[in-house]
C-alpha cells in the first residue's frame, strides 16, 4: 500500500512473523515539515490491516526507511592474541576496540555489520574462532541515520500504542530480499528507488560494505510532470504510471496524452501534450538521480567490485526505461529485483516495490542478528545514538551468539 505523496510517503507490506509487523517507509520529502500526526495514523492503519489479514495481534513494529540521511562508517581494530586459539572473548575485544574510536554526532546507529576478519594479516576469514595466531583484526560497517528522524519515527509508532522495535535501512532490507548469494559474494549494488529518496547498498565478498542515500525519488519525477504539464499531482502520477518512460519510443511525437487541469473551473478542458514531452520531463530527472548516486559512490570510495552488477528495487524502478538508463549511466549489467527470499507472496506484493518490506520480514524471521543498539519495549521512547563505550561487550557477545 503506497501512501499519498504528503510530507511522509509510506509503503507497507506485512505477514505473520512472530506477531510483528514490518512497515516500509519510502522516505521523507521534507523532514522539517513532517507531520507526526499523519504518520501516526498511517502506521495505525497499516498495523490494523495487517492484524486483520494475518489473524494475529501485533505488538512490535520495525520500520524500514531510506530517510534520515543514511550513511555508513567503516571502523577497524587489531588486537594481540599471544599465538593461541581464538575464542569468543577475542572477537568481543576486537569489536569493542573498533567501536571505541567511533564518534557519531546527533546520529543513531541502526546496523553494525562485520565486513571482514583477519588473522595475522590474512584477510577474508569469515569465522576466525579456533584458528591460531598472534593478531586478530576486524573491520566493521556502522550504518547510521539522523537522530531526530529516528526519534520522530519511534514517537509516531508509540503514539499508535505499539512497541518500536527499531529502524532498518531500506536498501539493506531490499538487498536481503532481492540479491542472490552469488551476487553478495561476487559483488552487487542494490539501488532502492522509493518515493522520497533513492538509496544504495553495496555488497562485496558476502558482506555489506557501504550504504548511502539521496533525497530524490519517484515523487520528484511526479512533481516535475505536474509542473511541466500544468496538471495536478494526482493527474501527474497517473500519467507517469500509464504513459511515462525514461527512454524514447516509436511514434511518441504523434501520440497525444491528456491530463486533468489544475483548479476547480468546470469549463476548463483537459491538458493535452505529445508523449514525447512527458519523456523529455522524466528522462533528465532519472538520469540526474543515477548520476548523482554514481558520483557519491565514487567520492565515498565504496568497495565496488569490477564485475558487480546492479539490482534495482523500489516502486520508482518500475517506470519504463529506468533499467536502460541505469545501464547507460553505470555501464554495468542491470536487472529488476524482486523479493525472492519470502515465499508465498501474492502476485500483487511480489514486485520491486515490496523488496524492502519483504527484506525486513526475512530479517525478523531468519536474521541476521546484529550487535547494534537494542530497542526498548513497553512503550518507552527509543534510545539515542549508540555510545560505543556503553555495554559494548554485551552487544558484541549477542552478535557472536547469533552470527558465528
Amino acid at each position: 500500500m503506497a501512501g499519498a505523496d504528503t510530507d511522509w510517503g509510506w509503503a507497507t507490506e506485512y505477514e505473520d512473523v512472530h506477531g510483528a509487523v514490518a512497515i516500509c517507509g519510502v522516505g521523507e520529502s521534507d523532514h522539517s515539515k513532517a507531520s507526526g500526526r499523519t504518520a501516526q495514523q498511517i502506521v495505525a492503519q497499516a498495523v490494523e490491516r495487517a492484524e486483520t489479514m494475518a489473524g494475529v495481534h501485533v505488538q512490535g513494529v520495525t520500520v524500514a526507511t531510506a530517510g534520515g540521511q543514511l550513511a555508513s562508517h567503516r571502523v577497524s581494530a587489531r588486537v594481540s592474541l599471544g599465538n593461541r586459539p581464538i575464542g569468543d572473548n577475542d572477537l568481543t575485544r576486537a569489536i569493542a576496540q573498533a567501536l571505541a574510536g567511533l564518534k557519531l554526532s546527533r546520529r543513531t546507529a541502526i546496523h553494525l555489520r562485520p565486513i571482514a576478519w583477519s588473522v595475522d594479516g590474512q584477510r577474508g576469514v569469515r569465522d576466525p574462532r579456533a584458528m591460531s595466531g598472534r593478531a586478530l583484526g576486524v573491520e566493521l560497517l556502522v550504518v547510521s541515520m539522523n537522530e531526530g528522524v529516528f526519534q520522530t519515527i519511534g514517537h509516531c509508532v508509540e503514539r499508535a500504542h505499539l512497541t518500536f522495535e527499531g529502524a532498518v535501512a531500506a536498501p539493506f532490507a531490499s538487498a536481503l530480499a532481492a540479491l542472490e548469494e552469488d551476487e553478495m559474494d561476487l559483488g552487487a549494488i542494490c539501488i532502492d528507488m522509493g518515493g522520497g529518496s533513492t538509496s544504495v547498498a553495496v555488497y562485496s565478498g558476502g558482506a555489506l560494505v557501504h550504504v548511502d542515500s539521496l533525497s530524490v525519488g519517484g515523487s520528484h519525477v511526479t512533481q516535475d510532470v505536474a509542473r511541466g504539464l500544468s496538471t495536478t499531482m494526482a493527474g501527474a502520477e497517473r500519467i507517469k504510471t500509464l504513459h511515462g518512460s525514461a527512454i524514447a519510443s516509436a511514434g511518441e511525437d504523434r501520440e497525444m496524452i491528456e491530463a486533468p487541469p489544475r483548479g476547480d473551473d468546470p469549463g476548463a478542458g483537459p491538458v493535452t501534450a505529445p508523449r514525447s514531452l512527458l519523456k523529455g520531463i522524466i528522462a533528465p530527472r532519472v538520469e540526474e538521480t543515477l548520476e548523482l548516486l554514481k558520483e557519491r559512490l565514487k567520492l565515498a570510495g565504496a568497495l565496488v567490485e569490477p564485475g558487480a552488477g546492479i539490482v534495482l528495487t523500489g516502486g520508482a524502478s518500475q517506470l519504463a526505461g529506468v533499467r536502460e538508463v541505469a545501464v547507460r549511466v553505470f555501464d554495468r549489467p542491470v536487472r529488476l529485483g524482486r523479493p525472492r527470499r519470502v515465499p508465498h507472496l501474492a502476485d500483487a506484493a511480489s514486485g520491486p516495490a515490496f523488496c524492502a518490506a519483504a527484506g525486513v520480514l526475512h530479517r525478523a524471521a531468519f536474521g541476521p542478528r546484529e550487535a547494534g543498539p537494542k530497542r526498548p519495549s513497553g512503550g518507552t521512547r527509543p534510545t539515542g545514538p549508540l555510545d560505543p563505550r556503553a555495554n559494548v561487550v554485551a552487544k558484541a557477545a549477542a552478535w557472536l551468539r547469533d552470527n558465528l
